[in-house]
């Protein structure tokens, strides 16, 4: 007779698996761009990434949440954000590997997209700590509209040195940035903003007023935006002066978030802070788009990357578990769940590369109209994704152990930050108010026209519905989800397995497939899409 209290029919933990070199879904989606296959820096973060070391540090980043401090036993305002050690390891990789703004100094072919790759793939390990990493990322091209305050803050900022000493910027080794752009009364319309701006002389400011979210307040430079005489304009505004002095930023509270609680979020405001303009005198919206479009693309990174996760750990488990005489993962019901799956995970992983590739290309006209379908869509499907891979391990999924809840409160985030649903499919539509913008859609899917008679369907479809610009805004999200899906769709095409790209056209375009995950044609081969998965 078995012995009741023996642990069995539990799955072990998932370990051994490089999350770089067993990706084939990104192998694939890297290759049309460069060979990185053998590059050493993605191979080692792959390895770290699925080692038992980074596991040991996810769960207690998240499970001992950042405290502010305002004061000090003395009464000195003080306003810093204490960490849990293993948000500082998270950190120390994540800057060591480069994958804050290295890329924007770099000599090295497909700088972008080699960082690309390794933000996704780190992105896997805790995704809180991704945001003071990518923001430091976008505020470089947005600093070079001023070429002294470029000089000043890139080098710093490209560094690999996790340096979090409170200095000024020249005694630093390294220094990350964020930004404050919202306020309570306007959110995601910034130009309701009501903190102001008056000059002091040689285009320094004072500032005054508030943000109602400003992420990361530990790192060392932001990028706000506020009303100066000639209209809204943006602002450097760093926490240490040259002089040494604590620049004023008063930190109200830190935010009770539903997920990315690892990473501090706040409520700041300005007393006589200093900033200095970058960018001219009501060009602040003009001046921060660089930075907004750069978080962007590592909103749809860091989403495919939550949606491959939580693949991996569906697909561990059930090769590992049985029920019902036998693995769960030879069951046809379940093999169809995580083929449908497999699917989504490429699909965005895909669109995710293309749009670093175009970074590096420099071809802005295909990032205009990409990077909002793309976030619009990508970060859209990953809340309903994440939830089915969890319902795959069951009642170990909703255990926090498991991870799959850390995920699952992860996958809203990225559809809110840098634009919500309906403030990108609107920006899709001012896209294509630019000849250029269509035309570079239009060019990605010429590529493959002729090759399946369904998104050729699929693309008729979207011209057809550009027609109707009466009823353009009520049609946003309709259209701006079709184009998605579209380029989705060639890319696979171009780049994937005839069954997975024949699978995701049938499903996603040809409408065989039942809406929710796990309902493909029964003709697909599961076993083949998910075999790749993770060897």
């Amino acid at each position: 007779m078995a012995d009741p209290f023996a642990v069995t029919n539990q799955a072990p933990p998932l370990r051994g698996v490089n999350f770089f070199t067993q990706d084939a879904a990104l192998g694939d989606a890297l290759r049309p761009y460069a060979d990185l296959a053998d590059d050493p820096g993605l191979h080692r973060i792959g390895e770290l990434a699925g080692s038992d070391e980074a596991r040991a540090h996810a769960l207690p980043a998240n499970q001992n949440p950042p405290v502010l401090r305002t004061h000090d036993r003395y009464g000195n305002r003080i306003d810093e954000v204490e960490f849990h050690p293993s948000w500082h390891w998270l950190m120390e990789q994540a800057v060591g590997f480069g994958l804050q703004a290295a890329p924007w100094t770099s000599d090295r072919p497909s700088p972008h997209l080699t960082r690309a790759a390794g933000f996704y793939v780190w992105s896997q390990v805790e995704p809180g700590h991704g945001c003071p990493i990518s923001m430091t990322y976008a505020a470089v091209p947005a600093l070079r509209a001023d070429e002294r305050l470029a000089k000043e803050w890139v080098p710093q900022l490209a560094s690999t040195d996790y340096d979090v000493r409170r200095l000024p910027v020249a005694a630093k080794s390294g220094v990350l940035a964020g930004m404050g752009m919202t306020e309570k009364q306007g959110g995601s319309d910034v130009r309701a903003n009501l903190t102001t701006a008056t000059a002091v002389g040689d285009g320094e400011y004072q500032l005054n007023g508030h943000k109602w979210f400003c992420s990361a307040p530990q790192v060392d430079v932001f990028l706000v935006l506020a009303q100066a005489p000639d209209g809204l304009s943006c602002f450097v505004v760093p926490r240490v002066l040259a002089d040494g002095n604590r620049n004023p930023f008063a930190l109200q509270r830190l935010k009770d978030k539903l997920g990315n609680r690892s990473n501090a979020s706040s409520e700041v405001e300005f007393h006589g802070t200093i900033g200095y303009r970058l960018g001219d005198e009501g060009a602040g919206v003009r001046t921060i788009i660089e930075m907004v479009a750069a978080t962007r693309l590592d909103c749809v990174l860091g989403s495919a990357a939550l949606q491959r996760r939580a693949l991996v750990e569906a697909i561990w488990h059930t090769r590992h578990r049985s029920a019902f005489g036998g693995l769960l993962a030879d069951k046809p019901a379940m093999q169809n769940v995580l083929a449908d799956l497999a699917i989504e995970s490429e699909s965005a992983t895909a669109l995710g590369m293309r749009l670093a590739a175009a970074v590096d290309a420099g071809d802005s006209a295909f990032r205009r109209i990409a990077l909002p379908l793309a976030k619009f869509w990508v970060c859209k499907r990953t809340p309903f994704m994440v939830a089915e891979a969890l319902e795959c391990l069951g009642g170990n999924g909703y255990v926090e152990e498991s991870g799959l809840p850390l995920l699952y409160r992860e996958s809203p985030l990225n559809s809110i930050w840098e634009g919500s649903g309906n403030v990108n499919a609107l920006d899709v539509l001012r896209a294509l108010r630019r000849p250029e913008s269509l035309d570079a859609w239009l060019t990605e899917l010429a590529a493959v026209q002729g090759a399946d008679g369904r998104l050729d369907t699929a693309v008729n479809d979207v011209l057809q519905a550009l027609a109707d610009v009466e009823n353009a805004e009520a049609g946003a999200r309709r259209l701006a989800a079709q184009m998605a899906l579209c380029l989705q769709a060639s890319l696979l095409i171009r780049q994937s397995t005839p069954e997975v790209a024949d699978a995701f056209v049938a499903s996603r375009l040809a409408q065989d497939w039942g809406g929710v995950f796990g309902t493909l044609p029964r003709t697909t081969p599961f076993d083949r899409i998910v075999e790749r998965t993770i060897g």
